[in-house]
């Protein structure tokens, strides 16, 4: 079974984010991890591009630092997208450190 842990809301001004979710949010998913959450998908509410960074250098150190464990980020609030992409994340053994952005259109057909 996957855990998810859904973060938010989060400050507008991306280094007001990250410092709010380091300093409030960091220290229970690190507890997560070594409590045993494996797979852990982090639930992002949407943002600006400018958030990209700071959240994919959070996913990353957290599956470095707690590998063989898994975790990865999602960025959505649609709900049908991040159940389609949990699903696809339980199936995806070898995922781990991504932070993916869901517009809730899907991916199409495969040609």
């Amino acid at each position: 079974m996957q855990d998810v842990l859904r973060v938010g809301p989060l400050p507008e001004e991306p280094l007001a984010a990250a410092a709010d979710f380091h300093a409030r949010l960091l220290p229970g998913i690190e507890a997560a991890l070594r409590g045993g959450s494996d797979p852990l998908t982090v639930i992002f509410p949407p943002a600006s591009h400018e958030h990209r960074n700071w959240r994919l250098a959070a996913i990353q150190s957290l599956a470095r630092a707690f590998s063989p464990s898994r975790i990865n980020g999602l960025e959505s609030d649609n709900e049908a997208a991040i159940a389609a992409a949990l699903d696809w994340l339980a199936g995806a053994a070898g995922v781990t450190g991504q932070v993916m952005a869901l517009d809730g259109t899907g991916a199409g057909p495969v040609l």
